[in-house]
């Protein structure tokens, strides 16, 4: 993996951990809308988007006639009871004394189907974020001061207030919903970034192997018009491959026979033509001295050299089946840095003459 493939990935991740994040971050505010008689043929009704939805709760909607705690308005204790008869209500409390959680579920044990909690006094209208972990099913907002305070006096002074809590809109860090809209687009785009990239790097690849694969062809074909080009004998009773057993092709490890067809390369070292043909297919220099076929006949293979390059030395070890190594070729000397000066040494001593015999 390149490394701005790792970047691009280490973008993507930071990008989604950023917009985890500020999801974490958005709350939402709540619209309370109440209304009750102040006479038997007069109504008010009263909405705003003024509560804000607990961390906790579900952004859900409940409606209900609003209830207090008897006693502690801040509906702390334990046994806090509320003088619900109707069959939905919400329980109006107010901030301070326990946690958030302790007051939404002490109203939730009585059967409130939502929990408006209004701010501290002083506060104003303000609100905050409150966190209720161990309450999370049960719809809870809070309120500012002021309103809560109003409500509040309504219901003590015997007034029946109904009271319908909806949600309103997402606020992120800069409160401006354009943010989550940016943060989105920001995200698909880096994504389709990655992909694009990832689609140009395959691309390429498949591009540069279709080229290998079609230079390897031509090499392929001009590798058989230079084969076309090698001196082809047939061996004769009298010729001394044929008289001799210490001559063998270096491909099967055969004794030549009279009769049989030997190719010739540029270096002279002969080998049956069967068997050499689909060597120099495959490799293109002499199995005995490495001898480049292609560039003594005079053929560019301009990928075979780079390749050559870049492949480490070796050293050919020729072996019979269930027997040991009979001679070993070494590519170069190890002791001798100078590639003009280098000789190569053979085991066998029909090689050894052979390769004399072509120098």
């Amino acid at each position: 993996m390149g490394k701005k493939t790792q970047r691009s990935l280490l973008l993507l991740l930071c990008l989604s951990w950023l917009v985890q994040s500020s999801a974490a971050m958005v709350f939402w505010t709540a619209v309370v809308e109440i209304n009750y008689f102040i006479s038997p043929n007069k109504t008010v009704d009263k909405d705003c988007e003024c509560g804000v939805f607990g961390r906790n709760s579900p952004l859900a909607q409940a409606a209900g006639v609003v209830i207090l705690p008897n006693g502690d308005p801040k509906g702390c204790g334990q046994e806090t009871v509320y003088n619900a008869t109707a069959l939905s209500w919400i329980a109006l409390v107010k901030r301070g004394n326990c946690t958030f959680s302790e007051k939404i579920n002490g109203a939730k044990r009585r059967g409130a189907s939502a929990v408006v909690v209004y701010n501290v006094d002083g506060s104003g209208n303000s609100t905050t974020y409150m966190a209720h972990s161990e309450a999370p099913e049960i719809v809870s907002i809070m309120i500012g001061n002021i309103q809560g305070v109003e409500i509040a006096s309504l219901v003590k002074n015997g007034t029946e207030v109904r009271m319908i809590i909806d949600a309103g809109s997402p606020h992120g860090p800069w409160m401006d919903t354009y943010w989550l809209y940016f943060m989105s687009i920001a995200f698909f785009i880096v994504t389709a970034a990655s992909v694009a990239y990832f689609l140009f790097i395959s691309a390429n690849r498949l591009y540069n192997m279709r080229m290998h694969r079609r230079a390897e062809r031509r090499l392929k074909s001009e590798a058989k018009k230079a084969i076309g080009r090698l001196q082809v004998r047939t061996l004769k009773r009298d010729d001394a491959e044929t008289t001799s057993d210490s001559y063998m092709c270096a491909v099967c490890i055969e004794s030549y026979k009279a009769g049989e067809v030997v190719t010739v390369l540029t270096c002279d070292h002969i080998f049956h033509k069967a068997c050499i043909e689909p060597w120099l297919l495959e490799k293109r220099t002499c199995p005995m001295c490495k001898c480049d076929i292609l560039k003594a006949l005079g053929v560019e293979a301009e990928e075979k050299e780079s390749m050559s390059r870049a492949s480490p030395q070796e050293v050919t070890f020729i072996t019979v089946a269930g027997g040991e190594a009979m001679y070993e070729v070494p590519l170069t000397d190890p002791l001798n840095s100078d590639p003009e000066r280098q000789q190569h040494h053979y085991d066998n001593r029909a090689f050894e003459g052979e390769a004399a015999r072509g120098q």
